[in-house]
């Protein structure tokens, strides 16, 4: 099932999510954007997250990317319990523990190539020379070695991407959590960039995919679909796509 020749049994508990329940207040009224929510993600595994606009995808994606925390249930991310932290020890654990891919990419415009895919670094304190040679070294690896110092509107939208990917690899984190990483891009391209994404799958990433194109969803090795703010059922994609 993935690149490491590895069973599900195999495979350690990375995400666990139990009872898991996120309220928002508008005035007097109570949106409840996820209602009990219960999933199991494994290391290595590779997961797409689909469902309806309004099912709960973006609030589930913000919770497991530690960008906010649930109103309610417990969340164990690698063995921390991250559901009560306050945005300080959130900000600890996604620079060491998730790595970001966005579909607007997010680069900073006035920054090479080179220099945006340092700014995780920067953040963990690493010195100078130590975030060159690694922001070179994923450059490389996601092939644009010959683009470092080239700025954002010198690339086109999948090198783009390819930048925004080296940045998310740079701190060597656990979880790559990737939200509509290839909604900005022609079809040729998506599928360049789903073949990255099989790359760096087979290297030992833990991937958490979340879209609504079903052709890019089977590129996962599991389907989760959400409807009205709970797992609707769970699909295992015996041939995903390379």
């Amino acid at each position: 099932m993935c690149g490491r020749e590895t069973t599900f049994q195999d495979m350690e508990t990375i995400i666990n999510l139990e009872k898991i329940v996120k309220n928002y207040y508008i005035g007097s009224i109570i949106v409840e954007a996820l209602r009990s929510v219960d999933l199991e993600i494994l290391e290595n595994e590779y997961v797409a997250i689909m469902g309806p606009s309004g099912s709960g995808k973006s609030t589930l994606m913000n919770l497991v990317g530690a960008l906010d925390t649930p109103t309610s249930g417990t969340y164990i991310l690698n063995g921390t319990d991250v559901s009560k932290m306050d945005d300080n020890r959130l900000a600890e654990i996604r620079n060491r523990e998730i790595g970001f891919i966005f579909q607007t990419f997010n680069l900073l415009p006035r920054y090479t190539a080179l220099e945006n895919v340092t700014l995780p670094l920067v953040y963990a304190g690493k010195g100078k020379a130590e975030r060159l040679e690694r922001a070179k070294h994923v450059l490389d690896e996601v092939g644009l070695s010959d683009r470092r110092d080239h700025r954002p509107n010198e690339l086109s939208g999948g090198q783009r991407q390819r930048v925004a990917v080296a940045r998310a690899l740079v701190n060597h984190p656990s979880i790559i959590l990737a939200d509509e990483p290839t909604g900005n891009l022609d079809s040729k391209t998506s599928v360049d960039i789903m073949k990255l994404f099989g790359d760096i799958h087979a290297k030992g990433n833990t991937i958490i995919l979340v879209t609504h194109e079903e052709a890019i969803a089977r590129y996962a090795h599991r389907i989760i679909r959400l409807l009205d703010g709970q797992v609707d059922h769970i699909e295992v994609n015996k041939n995903p796509e390379r």
